[in-house]
């Protein structure tokens, strides 16, 4: 796999006195509050650049052309807001590309780590904390904002109402792209077709870099030397709404249910937010799209990008559906490619789906299938997607931590033929959970309840089955492995986010794993 990786250290030019470490009285200053800290260093300015990047695909059938004039970034003045992983790395991409760069993070310094403010120092960076200033915002020549910051608050709407350009670090990045980017989207799915069209990809003989919503930010890409032969990246709809000029070679739309209805005004909003992956394709780029999907079976792109569909069943006008357990795929004017499911590990209908996805791109950007073929044999899926984590007196606990929506829930569940115990809350994310009462109905024989979400959930289900609310995530396990039975299924599918009593929803799986264990221990 060809990856690029930004060394940890100051950027050329910072002197070595620059460099050192930053004293303890400077971060009782830096947690004080509202701050901005200046470091002296000389900037070089860069020329214009005029910027063209040309992707022949090695099939003359699709060919993308983009010609660029980049605004020059040295000696302009760029705010990034939000410390998160990608605006950290926006912000040291920025400096070395000579801008002058200020951080806007609402924390104040206490709840930072010094380590990572004086690393920031150390490259000239500028640093606001405990909040954001208008002024800060308005004084800016270009604002590259987190995806985990609302686009709604009002430092950033002063700043569209002067003009300022407002991006996010895949926009920025893009716009500096020379390699083949392959973009997923999705409300579920996304992190696992990104890897499996990763694995496609490199059992082709292809270099690769994963990145953008999973993974690394895309500007560590291209701070290095862009060697891979393809960039695959996880895109969500948070990102995709500051991007402008985004255009990959391929885009997939996995799907599209209510989510992220705390930050959108209404389905719509968010299904618009994801179509924004295609706004920019045309002819000779890719877009590959769920049939099943009412949404997305209605979705005709204007532009003219080749459109392939997808469905669990073979109709008129998809490319790739299921036949007798076997994925047929028929791309015109190709070969009617057939591939085998009998290893193929994931469980559940939506797996099969997202890996149809995966080979339409991987046949679009003519791999063998017998690349294709090996990935899906030996693919064994990715940690906290419906997992198995033990078994306990026959009873098998899986950990589906992802499923951070109602959608992904009910796919969870629907997956299992067995009795299912389910334990699901956490943050509650603006959704209707009567879907997933209805879908439980048959299949969830008692549920657990933990987080902020747990009295919603209570109240959704209701007398439908038997549940109980819990204290922590060692209470769920035991009060629901109490109501399972041999040859049961606990299950953890929260359809919330994790943000209420952990750091995410790798934390929240972790926590179940380690539940799971001491259970274990003690029966």
């Amino acid at each position: 796999m060809s990856l690029s990786r930004t060394p940890r250290r100051g950027p050329p030019g910072i002197s070595e006195k620059a460099s050192s470490p930053i004293n303890d009285r400077l971060y009782e200053d830096l947690g004080s509050g509202l701050l901005t800290f200046d470091t002296k260093i000389k900037l070089k300015r860069s020329k214009r650049m005029v910027f063209m990047e040309k992707v022949l695909h090695n099939s003359s059938t699709f060919r993308c052309v983009r010609c660029q004039d980049l605004t020059p970034l040295s000696g302009r003045r760029t705010l990034v807001v939000g410390l998160g992983e990608s605006g950290l790395a926006a912000a040291k991409w920025l400096v070395k590309q000579g801008s002058h760069v200020t951080v806007s993070e609402r924390k104040a310094g206490p709840d930072l780590d010094k380590d990572l403010l004086g690393d920031l120092i150390r490259w000239g960076i500028r640093l606001e904390l405990g909040g954001h200033r208008v002024k800060t915002f308005t004084e800016a020549d270009l604002v590259v904002v987190s995806p985990g910051v609302s686009l709604d608050i009002r430092p950033l709407k002063e700043a569209r109402r002067k003009g300022i350009s407002i991006i996010g670090e895949i926009e920025l990045a893009s716009r500096y792209l020379k390699t083949p980017c392959i973009a997923v989207t999705g409300t579920n799915g996304k992190s696992t077709v990104v890897n499996l069209i990763g694995d496609m990809l490199l059992s082709g003989g292809k270099g690769v870099f994963i990145g953008g919503n999973i993974g690394r930010p895309l500007t560590h890409y291209i701070g290095g030397e862009q060697g891979a032969d393809y960039v695959v990246l996880e895109v969500s709809s948070f990102q995709l709404d500051t991007t402008q000029t985004f255009s990959p070679l391929v885009a997939l739309i996995l799907n599209v249910s209510p989510d992220h209805l705390d930050r959108y005004a209404d389905y719509h909003s968010y299904a618009r937010a994801k179509e924004r992956i295609s706004a920019n394709q045309g002819p000779g780029q890719i877009l590959i799209l769920d049939d099943d999907d009412p949404l997305l079976r209605k979705l005709r792109p204007k532009n003219g990008p080749t459109v392939y569909r997808y469905g669990l069943k073979g109709k008129p006008g998809r490319h790739a559906f299921l036949d007798k357990g076997k994925i047929v795929v028929k791309i015109p004017g190709e070969n009617t490619v057939t591939l085998n499911l009998d290893r193929f590990r994931l469980p559940g209908e939506h797996n099969r789906a997202n890996l149809m996805a995966a080979i339409l791109v991987a046949l679009g950007l003519k791999l063998s299938p017998s690349a294709i073929q090996e990935v899906i044999d030996h693919f064994k899926g990715l940690p906290h997607r419906t997992e198995l984590v033990d078994t306990v007196r026959g009873v098998g606990f899986y950990d589906d931590s992802k499923a951070t929506n109602i959608d992904a829930t009910i796919k969870s569940i629907t997956s299992f033929a067995r009795p299912v115990v389910l334990i699901a809350g956490g943050r509650h994310k603006g959704s209707d959970y009567l879907p997933l009462v209805k879908a439980a109905s048959d299949r969830v024989k008692g549920a657990v309840f933990l987080g902020e979400a747990s009295c919603l959930l209570g109240e959704a289900f209701g007398s439908k089955i038997s549940w109980s609310k819990a204290t922590n995530m060692d209470d769920a396990v035991s009060l629901a492995f109490d109501q399972a039975q041999e040859g049961d299924v606990v299950l953890l599918a929260p359809a919330c986010s994790s943000f209420d009593m952990f750091k995410d929803f790798k934390h929240r799986g972790a926590a179940f794993r380690e539940a799971v264990r001491r259970l274990k221990d003690g029966a």
